[in-house]
């Protein structure tokens, strides 16, 4: 069993796979080829925004965008506290001051009314300059825009939406990766929609945005990469890797969504009783990067996990520690008990194998397993 199975998708779709590499080898375009414009074109068309400009990596994007933006030190970033460290670090890699979040316990995005709060400590104490949100899809769930903008607009910041997670999700039919005022997402393989090896992509409807992110993306090219008009990076996606997300991207849309919540909804209905599983709120649509359910206490999560490993059957702590807790972050002040959900939750999650591809005897076995670790503990 695989925690997230590349290979059978592989095999399901190795003749087209095979051949759009094959047509990239022959062409020889390995970088900037036909397939690059065509696949941003496709992705703006999908997530229903002006402008899709792809990158090497999903770090990059997040970054490029802070770039664009001239986020720099003394200004603040707020981020949810319970993601990966990619969110927190480009905030640093720029100069600005990741300032951390609590999240929902429920939905494990980041809590509006925790944002609002910690800005209006930040505004007050007067040493850093608001400037950025960036909330994360985490686990393939949107998180709660409508609050979040309200927030964005009383204290005048920029949103930009982190869905590395989230590709494909939605909240009342508005895709992820179209909310704030420019989003990002990763292609990296175990992603909802990955390519084999790394790769991102950055939406936004900003024209000016996106000519600007373009040229930095390319060593801050004007009129070419041997006319340079500002300082920029070298943050290109592969026009194979490109060719690879496009035949990916329409198994995606015609079945892996589909398939990957009717896994969802197994999971749930054989184990809603037992443990504490994911909460999809009424008119959201996850894309399920992860499917993650919670225990009563560390000890216990921890014993679940040996016995399943035990076995054969690969599950994964996301995340085991909190951002304000990261070595790398040390030279910052943050009291822990303003975490109290994530701490919480860092104790108390496990991931089980979630993908298009999961049978339903897998669910079983897994489930199985589950409810007769807990009714042992019961006894």
């Amino acid at each position: 069993m695989e925690f997230r199975d590349l290979k059978i998708q592989y095999e399901n779709n190795k003749v087209e796979i095979n051949h759009a590499i094959q047509e990239v080898l022959n062409h020889a375009n390995f970088i900037g080829g036909k397939q690059i414009t065509e696949l941003e074109k496709e992705l703006a068309d999908y997530v229903g925004v002006k402008h899709c400009i792809t990158c090497a990596n999903g770090t990059d994007a997040l970054s490029l965008v802070l770039m664009a933006w001239d986020i720099k030190e003394g200004d603040a970033v707020f981020v949810p506290n319970f993601t990966f460290f990619a969110t927190g670090e480009v905030v640093s890699f720029n100069g600005a001051t990741p300032v951390f979040v609590d999240v929902d316990e429920n939905t494990f995005n980041i809590c509006p009314e925790s944002l609002k709060l910690t800005i209006e400590r930040i505004v007050k104490e007067g040493k850093l300059n608001p400037k950025v949100i960036i909330p994360v899809d985490l686990f393939g769930l949107p998180a709660d825009y409508e609050e979040i903008e309200k927030v964005a607009q009383k204290f005048n910041l920029l949103v930009l939406e982190d869905g590395a997670q989230g590709f494909g999700g939605s909240i009342n039919g508005k895709m992820a990766c179209s909310f704030g005022n420019a989003a990002t997402t990763s292609f990296f393989p175990a992603k909802p929609l990955g390519c084999y090896g790394d790769g991102g992509a950055i939406f936004t409807n900003d024209d000016s945005l996106a000519e600007l992110i373009n040229s930095i993306k390319v060593h801050g090219k004007g009129t070419s990469k041997y006319d340079n008009v500002r300082i920029g990076v070298n943050s290109r996606l592969d026009t194979i890797q490109a060719a690879i997300l496009q035949v990916k991207l329409k198994v995606f849309r015609e079945q892996e969504l589909d398939a990957v919540n009717s896994v969802f909804h197994s999971y749930n209905n054989k184990l809603q009783s037992i443990v504490s599983t994911p909460i999809i709120p009424n008119g959201y649509y996850s894309s399920f990067a992860q499917y993650t359910i919670k225990l009563e206490s560390k000890a216990i999560r921890n014993e679940l996990q040996t016995r399943l490993l035990e076995h054969n059957i690969p599950c994964m702590v996301y995340y085991a520690k909190p951002m304000h807790q990261q070595k790398a972050f040390s030279s910052s002040s943050f009291i822990d008990s303003d975490f109290y959900v994530t701490n919480l939750l860092c104790d108390t999650v496990l991931s089980l194998p979630m993908h298009p591809y999961l049978k339903e005897e897998e669910i079983v076995e897994i489930c199985t397993i589950i409810k007769k670790f807990m009714l042992e503990r019961k006894k």
